[in-house]
């Protein structure tokens, strides 16, 4: 029968409108029923998840939460520049501190409301910079905005971007900056630090001086409805002038033992972790990221079902962390 794990993933899934996942886990649910024992449940199971399926197949479909903004695909030179997609990521799936969940749900408020807000002469929050180790959510972050808001997410690919010609960055970015105003969405710029380098560094040139020069007017000329989210794992490296230009900086840290608990459990919750004990497993994941931390239960489960069983063993978690560790240190 399913567990309770898979009850809330069930109806997460359900909340989401992820068919493809709810059919996946129904039939996981099963899979799990008839090596128990109970065939009987888990072929009307499996008949009635076959039956939905079929249904829908014929029918109209039906979304949950924000829709998503319609959006033709960038042509011409912003087509290299851009890419995009439409998350279904949601807050609720990440494994965040209060402080840090509490601001990013103050995010979501403001921007549901941000016709309220204006009409009283404020401005929602909606230029974020993201700082901290690489793996621990930041990219994440802008998926889920995206998702929570219904909003398409717009990756600005930097190699297109940034070129050795004299001023031909700067004209890319006005492009950029130009599509951040007349298509909303959450525009996302990762390895933020490419940009927005110190001015005076050692490795300074007057070509990087001025394309830092030209995203700050940008950006502190942007007053449109997108969101704007610049992320490094350098922040050290960033121009102090930029810091005044967002709403907002968000720090992201390595996981707390409860916080890696909590990401374990989430990527393994539909297998069998009766046999974990999760405060050891919990102190071999010390000083590793979010990113490495799931690596490391998506090999422990992939090894699970490759031997013909739903038990994930402590001890094959434990070696897996070890594993990303050594690769981490690396």
């Amino acid at each position: 029968m399913a567990n309770a794990a898979q009850v809330k993933a069930l109806i997460r899934s359900h909340a989401d409108g992820d068919d493809a996942r709810f059919y996946a886990i129904a039939m996981q649910v099963a899979a799990q029923a008839a090596r128990s024992g109970h065939g009987k449940f888990a072929t009307e199971l499996r008949e009635l998840v076959d039956q939905v399926k079929a249904r829908a197949k014929g029918a109209p479909v039906l979304t949950r939460g924000p829709k998503p903004i319609p959006l033709a695909q960038p042509r011409g030179e912003l087509a290299g520049l851009l890419t995009i997609g439409y998350p279904k990521t949601r807050v609720s799936d990440m494994a965040l501190t209060p402080p840090l969940r509490a601001r990013l749900d103050r995010v979501l408020t403001e921007q549901r409301e941000r016709e309220r807000l204006r009409e009283h002469g404020f401005s929602p929050v909606r230029k974020l910079l993201l700082v901290g180790p690489p793996g621990t959510g930041k990219t994440m972050t802008a998926a889920a905005l995206a998702g929570e808001l219904g909003l398409p997410l717009f990756s600005i690919q930097l190699d297109g971007l940034i070129t050795k010609y004299m001023g031909e960055t700067a004209a890319k970015l006005r492009l950029v900056f130009d599509a951040i105003q007349s298509m909303r969405g959450v525009y996302f710029f990762d390895e933020f630090d490419a940009l927005g380098g110190e001015r005076g560094g050692k490795n300074d040139v007057g070509e990087i001086r001025r394309v830092l020069n030209s995203f700050l007017q940008f950006l502190e000329q942007d007053d449109s409805d997108s969101l704007v989210l610049g992320a490094t794992n350098h922040v050290g490296l960033l121009d102090r002038a930029l810091f005044r230009r967002f709403d907002a900086v968000l720090e992201y840290t390595l996981p707390t033992p409860e916080l890696a608990t909590h990401v374990m459990q989430g990527r393994l919750s539909l297998l069998d972790t009766r046999s974990i004990d999760w405060a050891t497993v919990a102190k071999d994941a010390e000083g590793l990221s979010h990113a490495e931390i799931a690596m490391a239960c998506e090999h422990a489960a992939k090894n699970a079902i490759l031997d013909h069983t739903t038990s994930v063993r402590g001890a094959e978690l434990a070696s897996a962390l070890h594993d990303r560790r050594s690769h981490h240190n690396t």
